[in-house]
């Protein structure tokens, strides 16, 4: 037995689609303690060049085969400590390749709970039941040999208490049988689906928690298919115990399968063996693979959850700083007020005040004279305005007041998100950041430095506060809190950080440092000023050799002692960049100045990096990087994104028409499109198969948190104030192809791609497949709520999926999701086993062939409140003890009586009070419309039975504003923000 784990970086290698040599540099570079952004940036030659995304996934590969090599060592000790370990056990143990795999091997020698077979074994009925398993003669006669097995002290009493007790060991040795469990495994993989209903409440109406999940009252969806929001939202509503959920699959055939591997051919207790079998699926395969099962959703929709939210978290630290502006920040209020502080431009408050903004016209015109009168006093450039409650009235007081009385200013004005600032308003860091201020004073300084700088303000808050993500709420806090803390980590290293001006909240994330370390650079800039040279570095108490060598080309001095101090160049690099730099014939105090900082840009881009970099003896990537920072010293990466989205005025619904051009903000991106900000009270909503003419499968491949997209408007719902959005500009809707994506009851035509992002992802989406209808079995699931998603038929990445069925290709880059993982592959070890790529597109027809396109139904309307649902009616109604007390009821009353013509031939009408004129009401609600029209009553002759009542059901309804995913996706909107 082998007594040291190994692994095959080969292996992982493959599949993660990476070279060898770069997986076993980053695997031996990560062993020997650095960082993933040190790697990423400092050891891109040892490397090969791998992204930081890419030596992620290998450091989560490595982990779980390390977690699997130990697990395994863990099994063989324990089965040999039972003297039960043989030669052929030990090499299936060695050669699986998952936990799941290893737990199935593992089952049969773990520590047994007092079940039903363990009392059995305590009663020594073992031996029986190893005779019929082995169709021993003795057991010939099954009754005879049982009555063998009968005690004097009454615990096996009877025959039929021994065959019993015989039938539940053989159904735990059935149970414990790794071909049945993976055979059941592969056929759920393939056929079942995840149903949920109602847990019922007789005679009560829907609570306002159950109406949040009527859409999944009778819900079922193939476990491949339901999307992560979904079974997110089923799971809320279990936790709730307002549904009852359940993994369904093909009884009859997984009978048959178990019949098949268990009872062998002319075995002459097959009869008994098959009834055992029964009971082993029933009992304690199925419910145990249903668990599995639903776990493994439940991780992989938890992993997509915390992905979403990583990308949007991402894209919101890395917004391009308002630097050298003076800002105006309000943060709205009703009953309170609007809080008002004026910020400088270093972020430090110099005025606040309170403002009525809601309320009488005296108080509003009061507010708007003192915002123009604080705008002028301390020549503020740009008004920044928080998104929470009462923030579309407080941007609708600033847009008058920008194109009125501060017209002449050149003030503009920003929708800035304030999630989490009252988080950080009462947290010990705004305390000491601001000691002299009230809580309300510093949310409002908070978002006016959101705007200054958001990567160092978004940074002092817990990132699970800030609203971008999708159903975050719902997982585990472990898991999301370690994830976007890498995020911030990697936006961090990203930037850098200038050593003397960031706090301890920014510096605990460079690389190499954690809260003591930066705790202690920001006392001895207290003590000993400002630094001067990245070599003083190592005075900070507890910062040691290792911490400088991972964090110190992160801290940026400018104006030092060095001028290559304010660069990306790690000091080790130092006697390189000099060389380079006499080679251009500057020194380094020329990166001080711009334009002879130019003069060696253009004089670098003539130079031979591969006959340089061997003069040199460096590798290539380490030069590249040298020269481009010799280029542009200091440069913040931000500063080549789009700035914030300024307004200089405000729309109104009663402004917008159908086809209007308009230029937002994208707030939040999540599964089913984006929110974008374009000036309206309330955001817009870019459905999925608006964003691109193309196929997407994913919105973060198009659009990003902050992006500012170009839109038009697709549909105005007025009563519910919503507005249905388009990337497609008009007159291309009519030429979209094959790939355009038809979600739900209007099948849009094919938006165009907004922005340079957008447009190299839809480079590489030509030619793909359309989407394709589920195909579900609840009733009534078509076009209505919950579903609209068009079906992930891509068996690969998916819960349950058969060892050995296709896989998706392993996908690089940051837009890949996590895929579902593949039965054979426990959820845990997903990550390391190359199965990150985004789960394939469904195929929803030949590829060769093209769909028809068809225009935007575009539309303006009034929607209906939906019809409330009646209380269902009681048995005492029924049978005509209780009267029936309203129209609702008496429709009830009249379905369930033609529906069931025996209860109708023995119920009587019910007696109800209040005279003749009601017992009129009652008859004609019951009459046919053709004989209400007649003014006739009840015809002799026999009517058709009427429809059920179907109340809400999932094909009833239509969604408006464009959501064709339906309703489930549109609550799901709700829980966009958390």
């Amino acid at each position: 037995m082998a007594s040291i784990a190994i692994i095959d970086l080969g292996h992982i290698a493959h599949l993660l689609g990476l070279p060898v040599e770069g997986v076993e540099a980053a695997v031996r570079l990560l062993d020997d303690g650095n960082t993933v952004p040190f790697i990423t940036r400092y050891r891109r030659d040892q490397t090969g060049g791998l992204d930081e995304l890419d030596i992620r996934r290998v450091a989560d590969a490595v982990l779980r085969a390390r977690q699997i090599a130990d697990r395994k060592q863990t099994i063989l000790r324990t089965i040999k400590g039972q003297g039960r370990l043989t030669e052929e056990l030990e090499q299936r143990i060695d050669a699986a390749s998952s936990t799941k795999q290893l737990e199935d091997l593992y089952l049969p020698f773990k520590p047994r709970k007092l079940s039903l077979a363990e009392i059995a074994r305590q009663r020594r009925l073992e031996p029986m039941a190893r005779e019929i398993l082995s169709a021993d003669p003795l057991s010939a006669d099954l009754e005879k040999r049982a009555a063998d097995f009968i005690d004097a002290d009454g615990q096996v009493a009877t025959v039929a208490d021994a065959l019993l007790g015989v039938g539940h060991i053989i159904a735990d040795v059935f149970a414990e049988r790794a071909d049945l469990r993976q055979a059941l495994r592969e056929i759920l993989a393939k056929k079942a689906h995840l149903t949920s209903q109602r847990v019922e409440t007789e005679g009560k109406a829907l609570s306002k928690d159950e109406k949040h999940y009527r859409d999944y009252f009778n819900y079922s969806e193939h476990i491949q298919r339901i999307p992560p929001h979904r079974a997110l939202a089923i799971n809320r509503g279990e936790r709730a115990r307002l549904l009852k959920v359940r993994i369904e699959g093909p009884a009859d055939e997984i009978q048959a399968t178990a019949d098949a591997i268990l009872v062998p051919e002319a075995h002459p207790h097959a009869e008994f063996l098959r009834g055992c079998g029964r009971d082993a699926v029933a009992r304690l395969v199925m419910p145990s693979l249903e668990r599995e099962i639903r776990r493994e959703i439940t991780e992989y929709c938890e992993s997509h959850a915390v992905e979403v939210f990583a990308r949007n978290l991402r894209n919101l630290l890395l917004q391009p700083p308002v630097s050298g502006r003076r800002v105006l920040a309000l943060d709205p209020g009703f009953k309170s007020g609007c809080k008002v502080v004026v910020v400088d431009e270093c972020g430090q408050p110099l005025e606040h005040a309170v403002l009525h903004i809601i309320g009488q016209k005296e108080k509003r015109e009061a507010a708007g004279a003192r915002i123009v009168e604080l705008v002028q006093k301390h020549a503020v450039n740009v008004i920044a305005v928080g998104n929470g409650t009462a923030g579309r009235e407080t941007e609708s007081l600033v847009a008058e007041l920008v194109v009125g009385p501060l017209a002449e200013s050149d003030v503009a004005y920003c929708v800035v998100n304030e999630a989490g600032a009252s988080v950080y308003s009462t947290s010990a860091c705004a305390r000491e950041e601001l000691p002299g201020h009230e809580a309300a004073v510093r949310g409002a300084v908070s978002i006016g430095r959101r705007l200054q700088d958001p990567l160092s303000e978004l940074v002092k808050i817990e990132p699970a506060n800030i609203g971008v993500g999708l159903y975050q709420h719902d997982v585990k806090a472990r898991h999301l809190h370690t994830s976007l803390d890498a995020v911030v980590e990697s936006c961090v290293n990203y930037v850098g950080v200038d050593a003397n001006t960031a706090g301890p909240a920014l510096l605990r994330y460079v690389s190499g440092l954690n809260q003591t370390t930066a705790k202690g650079l920001q006392e001895w800039r207290s003590k000993n000023g400002p630094f001067t040279s990245r070599q003083q570095f190592m005075e900070v108490p507890g910062f040691g050799e290792s911490a400088f060598v991972q964090a110190v080309g992160f801290l940026k001095i400018t104006g030092g002692s060095n001028p290559l101090d304010s660069t990306w160049i790690h000091p080790e690099s130092y006697p390189i960049a000099e060389k380079v730099l006499e080679r251009l014939g500057g020194t380094p105090e020329d990166l001080s100045n711009r334009q002879l900082a130019g003069a060696l840009s253009e004089k670098a881009a003539g130079l031979d990096l591969a006959a340089l970099a061997a003069e040199l003896g460096v590798g290539r990537l380490l030069l590249t990087d040298i020269i481009e920072q010799l280029a542009r010293p200091g440069r913040d990466p931000r500063e080549d994104l789009p700035q914030p989205f300024f307004k200089k005025g405000v729309l109104k619904l009663e402004d917008l028409q159908v086809g209007m051009e308009l230029h937002g903000a994208v707030l939040n991106v999540v599964d089913f499109g984006a929110f974008v900000d374009f000036g309206l009270h309330d955001s817009g909503m870019v459905h999925i198969s608006q964003i691109s003419r193309r196929y997407v499968s994913d919105p973060h491949d198009v659009v990003s948190v902050g992006q500012i997209v170009k839109v038009w408007v697709l549909e105005i719902d007025k009563n519910r104030r919503r507005v249905a959005l388009t990337m497609i500009p008009p007159g291309e809707a009519e030429q979209g192809h094959g790939g355009q994506s038809r979600r739900g009851k209007g099948g849009r035509g094919a938006p165009q791609q907004a922005g340079e992002q957008g447009a190299a992802v839809e480079g590489q989406r030509q030619g793909r497949p359309p989407r394709r209808r589920p195909e579900t079995t609840g009733p009534g699931q078509g076009n209505g709520p919950g579903q609209g998603n068009g079906p992930r038929q891509g068996t690969a990445n998916r819960p349950g999926v058969p060892a050995g069925q296709s896989q998706a290709q392993s996908h690089r880059g940051q837009g890949g999701q996590g895929g579902r993982p593949p039965a054979g592959t426990a959820a845990g070890d997903r990550r390391g086993s190359g199965q990150e790529g985004r789960r394939p597109p469904q195929r929803g027809g030949r590829r060769d062939q093209e769909r028809a396109p068809e225009p935007p139904a575009a539309r303006v309307y009034e929607s209906k409140k939906p019809a409330r649902d009646a209380a269902p009616i009681t048995k005492a109604q029924l049978e005509g003890k209780e009267p029936l007390r309203t129209f609702g009821a008496l429709k009830q009353l009249f379905v369930a009586i033609h529906d069931d013509p025996q209860a109708a031939a023995e119920t009587k009408p019910p007696e109800q009070s209040g005279g003749r004129k009601r017992k009129k009401k009652a008859e004609a609600a019951a009459l046919p419309p053709e004989a209400v029209a007649a003014g006739g009553t009840h015809p002799p002759v026999e009517q058709p039975a009427a429809a059920p009542l179907q109340g809400h059901s999932a094909g009833s309804l239509e969604t408006p504003a464009g959501d064709a995913d339906g309703a489930a996706d549109s609550a799901a909107q709700d829980a966009a923000g958390g």
